[in-house]
């Protein structure tokens, strides 16, 4: 029997194992090291190396010779997993030195290093304590940092010496190099800790959870277990205290001085030979600051202050230094998130000129590797392609081809190119360099491919605000044949493109269209790519307008393909996409007549503090808001067929959403199933769990819109 497309797309943990990725370059550009499984069914990664000046790959760490496939995790691991939606096991992260001459990695809390040299010796343990963390080398191959009990220790790797190096003092609450809860999940920073470049001492983040509420998340499934206490900052209540100190290797303490009480969030530090730079930002994310520090005296000087009406947007990649001194950093100016490359003096005066055209969104900075900036960007005109870009002493200049969605990094003259299209599933990576001019070299993705029939989705623009919308119908359909009920499958939300030129990005979406449903697939205002006043519509109002954006997309596939049945619409979505889902049958019964909702965020209030007050702005300032854009208070209006889907272990979106939710549909004797999903998490990474809700969804909707099983096809069922 053909494998089913859920159970496929869950052994293969959405088609990512095998796939080559985490990608660091030696600093003169002759090797590359990554990570990959040996198949696209094997879920533990192994650390790789390839030679550049050859086209030789050699495998450098195999978890299955270490002892670590299948080991437990720490709890810090397992927090640091959640939080980047890891699924895979084996080597899931890795540290190098400049030279990549060394790597450090933690395998069930035993931290090991591995010589990535040619002719390396095998990969050794290194004498540090259990249960260590995030191991990373001095930039000189000396010595190994990691963290472990809240503390941040140091191996001397001749000597095996372990030594903490700065430690929370018996002080409660507080921990030393690690990020906070909003850091990693927000901010995308998750680190807490830098070495000196010279490797005399280390900028490390002290994190002070202790004004943080306390929740508490229990398994009912195991009343014996002692429920998990969580430090959670909601929207509207205290977050961890985190600020920053120098440990220098011969036991001195300097603290890092910046107006934490105006600037409490540590957005990003980027400490190189050129000097240490720091990003902080105001609570309410109007204003962020650029700080040029001098750890060894505490001393800051601000570079550059932004300030933005709503609020300014995190930007992968920046600060960054290039090889003559200049900063890489970006701004919005013209509708546009635009680079500049500029001396620090210059940088700080807000007269540089942008390198970049306002009809360019610069999404990412990827790499600077000595006067040249690579950088991913999208046309405003077409955000679903994102191409790599590079800037430098020629000017500007695009790296890949129109089209497809493409990353990268550089280093030493060497590029390494990732790429996704609708031509082809998966991803392909491509590596050019000076050491071989003219030439490419391919490293290969051992992924599975979807055994279903190939996405072919009709990529359009909707309505009078140009919704880029994706329609995906039954591959065995034929124009006029029979009209099909509609599942919107939107995210819809900041932060996240579901309507990209990627074949993978619609494989569940092709999957639910050949179950008998035209998918359509849609980002509204808020979703990235198309600029700031794009961006920033759903200020305030956080249902509203991604709503009636869903609604019109809705409407322009249908008057697109005749053979929509707008008279049965289903909506799915997980997260966001949850709180969608629940919010368009709840408000828009007339044209939703069902939905299934994963994880939904059901009251702002229960969210975090970073992303919620960036959008809604702070609850004791603007309950209106919060009110406008909660699900709880229309909950007696539900009239139509409604499955909520929640992991009991999820520490992001808590259980809580759904449960009040539930528990106030109840009370208005409105008729709702919630499926409770026992010990699982936001990313609900378990097999069985990511296989079985495929279809438990698409059940629930056949009998919710009245649609037959369609048996006339055996691929994808």
């Amino acid at each position: 029997m053909t494998e089913s497309f859920p159970r496929q797309q869950a052994r293969t943990r959405r088609f990512t194992l095998g796939t080559p990725r985490s990608f660091q370059i030696s600093a003169a550009g002759d090797r590359v090291a990554f990570l990959r499984s040996k198949g696209g069914g094997d879920p533990v990664t192994c650390l790789w190396v390839l030679d550049v000046t050859t086209g030789a790959e050699r495998l450098v760490a195999d978890p299955a010779t270490l002892g670590g496939a299948t080991a437990g995790l720490t709890a810090q691991e397992k927090a640091r997993r959640e939080r980047v939606r890891e699924q895979a096991a084996g080597i899931v992260a890795f540290a190098c030195d400049s030279a990549l001459s060394l790597a450090a990695f933690v395998l069930a809390g035993q931290v090991f290093v591995a010589d990535l040299a040619p002719g390396g010796a095998a990969p050794r343990p290194v004498p540090a304590r259990p249960g260590a963390f995030d191991p990373r080398p001095d930039p000189g191959s000396r010595r190994v940092a990691y963290v472990c009990d809240g503390a941040v220790r140091v191996v001397t790797l001749d000597t095996g010496e372990d030594t903490q190096l700065i430690g929370p003092d018996g002080a409660s609450g507080v921990t030393l190099g690690l990020a906070e809860f909003v850091a990693a999940e927000e901010m995308g920073r998750t680190r807490g800790y830098w070495w000196a470049p010279d490797g005399t001492g280390i900028l490390v983040a002290r994190v002070d959870v202790t004004p943080v509420q306390r929740w508490h998340i229990a398994d009912p499934a195991n009343p014996a277990q002692v429920p998990a206490e969580v430090a959670y900052p909601a929207a509207g209540t205290a977050n961890a205290d985190v600020s920053l100190v120098l440990a220098g290797l011969d036991g001195g303490r300097v603290p890092v001085a910046w107006d934490r009480a105006a600037f409490p969030y540590l957005v990003t530090v980027n400490w190189a030979v050129a000097g240490a730079l720091i990003v902080v930002q105001s609570r309410d994310q109007r204003r962020m600051r650029l700080l040029s520090a001098d750890p060894a005296r505490g001393t800051v000087t601000v570079l550059r202050e932004d300030t933005g009406e709503r609020w300014l947007d995190i930007v992968p990649g920046v600060p960054g230094w290039t090889g003559d001194g200049r900063i890489v950093w970006t701004a919005d100016a013209e509708d546009a998130r635009r680079l500049l490359v500029a001396a620090p003096g210059e940088l700080a005066g807000h007269g540089t000129a942008p390198v970049t055209p306002p009809d360019l969104q610069v999404r990412a900075v990827l790499d600077t590797d000595g006067d040249t900036v690579l950088f991913s960007a999208s046309a405003t005109a077409d955000p679903t392609a994102v191409g790599v870009w590079r800037y430098g002493p020629e000017g500007l200049a695009r790296v890949t081809p129109d089209g497809g969605v493409h990353s990268g990094l550089r280093t030493g003259g060497t590029t390494v190119l990732l790429g996704r299209s609708l031509d082809a599933p998966g991803v392909t990576v491509t590596v050019r360099t000076d050491h071989r001019p003219g030439e490419q070299i391919t490293i290969a993705s051992l992924a599975e491919s979807p055994a279903l029939p190939v996405p072919r989705p009709d990529l359009f623009s909707a309505g009078e605000r140009g919704i880029r919308t994706a329609l995906l119908l039954p591959s065995w359909h034929r124009p006029g044949s029979a009209k099909l009920p509609v599942l919107m499958d939107p995210y819809g939300g900041p932060h996240m493109q579901r309507v990209v030129a990627a074949q993978d990005a619609f494989a569940a979406s092709q999957w639910f269209a050949e179950q008998g449903f035209a998918v359509v697939v849609a980002d509204g205002r808020g979703t990235p790519g198309r600029g700031p006043r794009w961006d920033r519509a759903v200020a305030g109002d956080l249902a509203g307008p991604v709503l009636e954006d869903q609604v019109a997309a809705l409407e322009a596939a249908a008057a697109r393909c005749a053979d929509l049945d707008t008279g049965r619409v289903g909506i799915r979505g997980w997260s966001f996409g949850g709180f969608l889902a629940v919010l368009a049958v709840l408000r828009r019964p007339d044209a939703f007549h069902a939905a299934v909702a994963g994880a939904p965020v059901t009251d702002w209030r229960l969210y975090d503090t970073h992303y919620t007050e960036r959008y809604l702005g702070h609850p004791g300032q603007n309950e209106a808001a919060y009110d406008g854009s909660s699900l709880l208070g229309d909950a007696a209006r539900l009239e139509r067929p409604l499955l909520i889907i929640h992991g009991l272990a999820d520490d992001n979106v808590v259980a809580a959403h759904t449960l009040r939710l539930s528990a106030l549909l109840l009370a208005a004797s409105r008729p709702h199933s919630v499926l409770p999903l026992s010990g699982v998490t936001h990313m609900t990474p378990q097999e069985d769990v990511a296989e079985n809700l495929l279809t438990f969804q698409v059940d629930f909707l056949r009998k919710a819109l009245g649609v037959a099983r369609f048996t006339g096809i055996e691929t994808g069922s």
